[in-house]
């Protein structure tokens, strides 16, 4: 019995070590790999967005928790709302590990009620991480006129966009299609900040998705003198700042329109996320995803996105995943119904 048991304690001995230096030895391997090498980073924006701003943070502290310490350069793939680069991360950019992404929240949304020129499925994707998931606001210029929200059925209202499949599209043909609003969506910007310029010369009078900490950070004048209005903001509950600006599922009054809307605003939960492509090596994938949450708890790193005016509310990549396998898997019904919300008319 005795020698039972000290064989079996023996073997359970010997498996523990083995799998000491078998991770022992993937974890040298991921460090050669990534000694000396260049990492990019490809985000879906141009420069000077809080996607762009995301990825150039993340380069700068990102490499001193990967095995290997490699360089991270940013590459800006504007275009297509955001699926140019989606679709490069998926058929192109290389599957070892070398490339990583970040892309606009809607994408996933995207792909299972629109598909308009989806090559990629996001369920195939490495989720590294995503660094916000704050509210998301549609905001007007107070030269609009526009003070409620009724006013948005009443006159045609100028909104710019980065293109159809953007949040700041998307959000305005869902309000047309379930809300009888009348935004007239201008595409073809090639960042967030374009239509902030847009807004302030006139060009403009509204933009879809941004977020309250962003406008804090890099326009905080807009605020200070009334320059803009928040006239409705997506998410679970009403932004303390903002307590009288309504939520838009609170606009709507039936369970199938509210289920409607919680698909169709599932992109606060992505937030802005990063990726891999299919089919990167687990164990890479895995220190991309350790260094990417020591990352949002570096405090060089928060340093710098309260100084460039990126808000912080990370969410890890099991929780991402999980996220991104509940809007694809949503019941055909509903997406059938989400698709008609979405339709440009």
């Amino acid at each position: 019995m005795r020698r039972s048991i000290r064989l079996k304690a023996t073997m359970m001995a010997l498996v523990i070590q083995s799998a000491s230096v078998a991770a022992a030895a993937a974890a040298d391997d991921v460090a050669q790999f990534y000694r000396g090498r260049t990492v990019y980073i490809i985000t879906s924006t141009g420069v000077g967005g809080p996607y762009d701003r995301s990825a150039r943070a993340l380069s700068h502290h990102m490499p001193r928790y990967i095995p290997g310490n490699p360089t991270m350069v940013v590459q800006n793939m504007p275009g297509g709302g955001h699926v140019l680069a989606t679709n490069h991360l998926y058929n192109i950019a290389a599957r070892d590990g070398s490339v990583i992404g970040t892309v606009n929240g809607t994408i996933p949304v995207h792909q299972v009620v629109d598909g308009t020129g989806v090559r990629f499925d996001v369920a195939k994707f490495n989720w590294l991480g995503s660094v916000s998931s704050t509210n998301l606001l549609t905001i007007v210029t107070a030269r609009s006129g526009i003070k409620s929200f009724e006013d948005l059925r009443n006159r045609e209202t100028i909104a710019g966009a980065t293109g159809i499949g953007s949040m700041a599209a998307l959000y305005p043909i869902i309000m047309n299609n379930m809300l009888k609003t009348k935004f007239r969506i201008v595409p073809g910007y090639k960042s967030a900040s374009e239509i902030d310029l847009a807004m302030e010369s006139g060009e403009v009078e509204s933009r879809s998705g941004t977020t309250y900490e962003s406008i804090v950070a890099e326009r905080p004048q807009w605020l200070r003198d009334n320059t803009i209005r928040p006239i409705v903001q997506v998410g679970r509950m009403r932004k303390k700042e903002l307590p009288d600006v309504p939520l838009l599922h609170e606009l709507v009054s039936t369970p199938q329109e509210k289920a409607i809307l919680r698909l169709l605003s599932a992109s606060v939960v992505v937030g802005r996320p990063f990726l891999a492509p299919p089919a990167v090596p687990p164990e890479r994938v895995a220190a991309l995803r350790q260094a990417f949450d020591a990352t949002m708890k570096d405090q060089a790193f928060i340093e710098e996105c309260a100084k460039t005016g990126v808000d912080l509310d990370p969410v890890d990549g099991t929780a991402l995943e999980a996220a991104i396998r509940d809007i694809v898997n949503q019941p055909r019904e509903l997406v059938e119904l989400a698709k008609k919300a979405i339709q440009v008319n």
